[in-house]
């Protein structure tokens, strides 16, 4: 497979660009894809680039079809994925169940758009709960929220030697606004960092007898007995729990003597740290924490800020209607502190929302 990229380098580019770069960078052999708004442009550049590399590329006549088609290409040994967006992440939570349910290494990019319905194409958080636990199952999957390019680039080339270790669907969860804007970043070849890129394998019409030379593979999303689906889910459950550990990835400022915790993920933790240095300077303490993995959620860590600081309030900032508020209230039940928030669905919050809203409620 030709190098992609040589020696490391700055670029200015869309979010959508970069997770077409970091796609290749990262080794993947094919996109499946339908279009939507705000993640078109992945497909787009992805389809001008990949013929360079000897990647390939389908539209199927859907979102379910892309979903599946994924679900198919992973089990044939292909660094497959997919991106998608609003209505047709909604669309493929059947086959990221599926992905879920027989542990398919699946890669998907969400671009976020708000709802309800076709909602606006341009920006919003609100499909934290669609992501984190759609689909017909528990939520065994693992969800990085991305704040900037650099961190779509990074992440989509972790999340595919996630998906390919641990074998749970991976969900790089971007924005409208990640989407379209540009920014700087590096981009680089993994190689060059010491990221040993994880080789995709088959996963069926492996060679051998089965009962002979080798085990089933027991890929399966259909269960019969209600007791056969309770022993698989327990034991996937009882897997996911134990990797919680070394899949928590979360960001923590300020939180030693803070009064005031301000809770944030994605894009809108840009604006929460502004607005975290902000405030210091006008001697209000504020904390600043952010969880990068939405699931499995760091709700030790955040546990743990709030004992170190003392802090008597969280403030829950997010660009959707408290979808990252039920997700941490329920991550980090039976603590006492009391949850202020700033539900801003579909808007852009910038730091002196955050700012204004801090001081009214202290």
């Amino acid at each position: 497979m030709p190098k992609v990229i040589g020696e490391a380098k700055k670029s200015f580019m869309t979010g959508n660009e970069t997770a077409a770069w970091a796609c290749l960078a990262a080794g993947a052999d094919m996109m499946f894809g339908y279009p939507i708004t705000p993640q078109n442009e992945i497909m787009h550049y992805w389809t001008r680039l990949a013929p360079r590399y000897g990647r390939g590329f389908l539209q199927t006549e859907d979102e379910l079809s892309a979903g599946f088609t994924v679900c198919g290409a992973v089990q044939s040994g292909k660094k497959a994925f997919t991106a998608t967006a609003g209505p047709g992440n909604v669309l493929m939570q059947e086959p990221f169940g599926m992905a879920e349910a027989m542990r398919l290494p699946l890669l998907a990019i969400i671009q976020q758009r708000g709802g309800p319905s076709s909602g606006t194409v341009v920006y919003s958080q609100q499909e934290v709960t669609l992501t984190t636990f759609g689909g017909n199952g528990e939520g065994m999957r693992i969800v990085y929220s991305t704040a900037t390019h650099q961190e779509i680039y990074d992440y989509i080339i972790k999340g595919f030697n996630t998906a390919w270790q641990y074998r749970f669907p991976v969900f790089i969860l971007g924005d409208g606004y990640q989407a379209k804007m540009r920014e700087p970043l590096e981009i680089y070849d993994p190689e060059d960092r010491g990221i040993e890129m994880l080789k995709p394998y088959p996963l069926i019409g492996l060679e051998g007898e089965i009962g002979q030379s080798r085990e089933p593979q027991h890929l399966c999303n259909i269960y019969s007995l209600e007791e056969e689906l309770y022993e698989v889910v327990m034991k996937m459950a009882a897997e996911y729990e134990s990797l919680q550990d070394s899949l928590v990835e979360y960001d923590e400022k300020n939180c030693d003597d803070a009064d005031i915790i301000i809770l944030s993920h994605g894009v809108v933790s840009r604006a929460a740290e502004d607005a975290m240095k902000i405030l210091r300077t006008q001697g209000i303490k504020a904390g600043y924490f952010r969880p990068i993995t939405l699931r499995p959620y760091p709700q030790q860590q955040l546990r743990n800020a709030i004992a170190k600081s003392g802090a008597k309030i969280i403030l829950c900032a997010e660009s959707a209607y408290g979808q990252l508020d039920r997700l941490t209230k329920q991550e980090i039940y039976g603590e006492t502190i009391k949850m202020e928030n700033l539900f801003m669905p579909g808007v852009g919050i910038i730091d002196y929302d955050i700012v204004d809203k801090v001081k009214s409620v202290i």
